[in-house]
C-alpha cells in the first residue's frame, strides 16, 4: 500500500482512539462482558441453523441486537447521552469508506479475471504441474511470495487466490484445506511484507522502526509458517484423494474459453502497477478495466453468451462487460462441477460482506463509546506481573478486540495503545508490542466470521469462515508462537528509562 494511505489509515485511527469520550462513571467488567457475551451465543446459533447463509443477513442482525444491548446498558444504567454512541458510529463508519470502495473493486477484478480467461488459463495449466500431495504446501508458498511482494493478503486472495481454488478443486483436494492454505500464506506475507499496511501502522503506533520491527517478527513468524508448511505437507501425504480425470477439466475450460498464454499479461500489468507503488484504489480498477479489454479481444463469445445474445456487436459486448462487472455470470463449459468453478458474482457478491462489515463497525463503535472495551481490557492489565504475562494479555487483547471491534486496523491501535505506556514502564523495546500486536490482531482478523477481513476472504472463496478457520495453520499457530517465545526468554532485555534514548540500532536486535 502507499505510504500516504497508511499515514492517512494511521491518523484516522488515532484521532478515533483518541477522541473516545471520558465516562464519569466506567462500566464495571461484568456488565461489560454482557453485549460480547450476547454476540458469540447468537453468531453460534446462526452459524449453527444458517450454515451456508449465515452472511445473507442472519449474521448483522446478531450484530445489531448486540450493538442495541450495548446501548441499552450504556444508557440505562450508566445515564449515557445517545450522541456519544451516534457521533462515534458516525466516524467509524465514515472511516470505512475508502475499505468498501476496495471491496467492490475486489469483486469486480475477481469477476472480470475469470471472464477474460486469466483464472482458467491459470487453472489450466496449475493442474498439469502440481500434484494433490504437494499442493498445499505449494499452494501456500506461493500465496507467501505474492503477498510479500504486493504487501496486501486481500489483493493475493482475490488475485491467486481464487485460480489456487480452482487448481485444488480440480485436483481433488477439499476447498477448506486450499482455502487454509492460501490464506496462512496471504497473511505471512502481509505480516512481514514493508509495503503492507498492516506492518506499517503497528509499528508506527508502537513506535518502533520499520525494518527492525520486521526482523523482530521473524522469531516468530519463521517458525510459525514452517510448522504450517509441516502441517500441509503430512496432510497431503496422508490425504487419500480420489483419482481425479485432470482431462475433464482441461476439456471443459478449453470449451468455455480461449485458453492463451496472452491472458498472463493482466496479472503482469497488476504486479507492474504494484511494484510502482500504486495506490490500492486505482490498481484495482486499471487491473479489473486491463481484464475487460483482454475479455474484448480473447473472450467474445463468452460475452455474447453471459449478454444473453448470439451475434457479436458493440452492444452484445458491452452489455456482457457490464453484467460481469456487477452481478452473478456463470459459463458454460459442458460440466456443473467447472460451471460452478469458474461462475463470478461481480460487484453485487460483495454487498453481504459490506452490510455485516457496517454492523459490525457499529458494534465495535458502541463499545469503546460506552468504555465497555476499556473495562474489559483494564482487566488483562491488571494481571500483568511478568514479561510473560505482558505477552500474553497483549496477544489476549488482540484476539479479543478482534472480536469486539471487527476491523484490524482499529484492533491494531487500540491494542497498541492500550500497552503502549505499559510496555514503555517496563523499559521493554517497542518492537516487543508491535511485534506481539502484529501476531495476534493481524493475523487473528481472517478468523472471526464477523470481521472485515473474515467476511471479505470467506465471500471470495465461497468458504464459511468457520469453516476455513481449523485450516489457517499459520494464524492458529502465530498467537501461540508469540507467547511461546515469551516463556523461552527470547525477547530485548529491558532498558532502563534513562538509558532508553540511547539505545543504537544494533542493540535493537538483542535477544535475551
Amino acid at each position: 500500500m502507499e505510504s500516504k494511505e497508511n499515514k492517512q489509515k494511521t491518523q484516522a485511527a488515532e484521532e478515533q482512539v483518541s477522541s473516545q469520550p471520558q465516562q464519569s462513571m466506567e462500566p464495571h467488567p461484568f456488565i461489560s462482558v454482557i453485549p460480547l457475551a450476547v454476540l458469540i451465543t447468537l453468531i453460534v446459533m446462526v452459524v449453527k441453523l444458517f450454515p451456508d447463509d449465515a452472511l445473507a443477513g442472519a449474521s448483522q442482525v446478531a450484530l445489531m441486537i448486540a450493538t442495541a444491548v450495548c446501548v441499552a446498558l450504556g444508557m440505562g444504567i450508566y445515564r449515557m447521552k445517545w450522541n456519544i454512541f451516534e457521533e462515534m458510529i458516525k466516524k467509524t463508519v465514515g472511516d470505512a469508506g475508502v475499505s468498501i470502495l476496495i471491496l467492490l473493486l475486489i469483486g469486480m477484478m475477481s469477476a472480470t479475471w475469470m471472464i477474460s480467461g486469466v483464472v482458467p488459463t491459470l487453472i489450466y495449466y496449475g493442474v498439469q504441474i502440481m500434484s494433490p500431495t504437494f499442493f498445499l504446501p505449494c499452494a501456500c508458498i506461493i500465496s507467501s511470495i505474492i503477498s510479500v511482494m504486493t504487501g496486501t493478503s486481500w489483493t493475493t486472495i482475490a488475485t491467486i487466490g481464487i485460480a489456487l481454488m480452482g487448481i485444488g478443486d480440480a485436483l481433488g483436494i477439499p476447498a477448506p484445506y486450499t482455502a487454509g492454505a492460501i490464506i496462512s500464506g496471504a497473511y505471512f506475507g502481509d505480516k512481514l511484507s514493508p509495503m503492507s499496511d498492516t506492518t506499517v501502522l503497528a509499528s508506527s503506533i508502537a513506535g518502533a522502526d520499520l525494518f527492525s520491527h520486521i526482523r523482530y517478527m521473524l522469531y516468530t513468524t519463521i517458525p510459525s509458517i514452517l510448522l504450517s508448511l509441516v502441517l500441509y505437507l503430512i496432510i497431503g501425504l496422508c490425504y487419500d484423494s480420489k483419482p481425479v480425470d485432470i482431462s475433464q477439466y482441461l476439456t471443459g475450460l478449453s470449451h468455455g474459453f480461449n485458453i492463451s498464454l496472452l491472458t498472463m499479461l493482466v496479472p503482469a500489468f497488476t504486479g507492474w502497477l504494484i511494484y510502482r507503488k500504486t495506490p490500492s484504489l486505482i490498481t484495482l480498477l486499471l487491473s479489473a478495466l486491463s481484464a475487460c479489454i483482454c475479455a474484448l479481444i480473447l473472450q467474445p463469445e463468452v460475452l455474447v453468451k453471459i449478454a444473453g445474445e448470439s451475434g457479436i456487436t458493440a452492444k452484445n459486448l458491452f452489455e456482457g462487460i457490464m453484467t460481469t462487472c456487477y452481478t452473478h455470470t456463470q459459463v458454460d463449459c459442458g460440466m456443473d462441477s467447472i460451471n460452478d468453478l469458474v461462475a463470478t458474482r461481480g460487484m453485487a457478491g460483495m454487498l453481504n460482506t459490506i452490510w455485516l462489515i457496517l454492523c459490525a463497525m457499529c458494534f465495535g463503535s458502541c463499545m469503546v463509546a460506552s468504555g465497555m472495551l476499556h473495562a474489559i481490557t483494564h482487566i488483562l492489565l491488571k494481571s500483568i506481573h511478568s514479561t510473560v504475562s505482558l505477552v500474553c494479555s497483549t496477544v489476549t487483547s488482540g484476539v479479543l478486540l478482534n472480536l469486539v471491534m471487527g476491523d484490524q486496523f482499529l484492533s491494531i491501535i487500540m491494542n497498541a495503545s492500550i500497552y503502549k505506556d505499559e510496555y514503555a514502564e517496563r523499559g521493554y523495546r517497542p518492537e516487543l508490542l508491535s511485534r506481539s500486536t502484529e501476531d495476534s490482531a493481524t493475523v487473528t482478523s481472517v478468523l472471526v466470521p464477523w470481521t472485515a477481513c473474515g467476511m471479505t476472504q470467506s465471500t471470495v472463496l465461497g468458504i464459511p469462515t468457520l469453516v476455513y478457520l481449523p485450516f489457517c495453520f499459520f494464524n492458529i499457530i502465530s498467537p501461540l508462537m508469540s507467547c511461546l517465545v515469551a516463556i523461552l526468554g527470547f525477547v530485548p532485555k529491558p532498558q532502563p528509562k534513562e538509558s532508553q534514548t540511547l539505545v543504537t540500532d544494533d542493540d535493537k536486535d538483542s535477544i535475551g
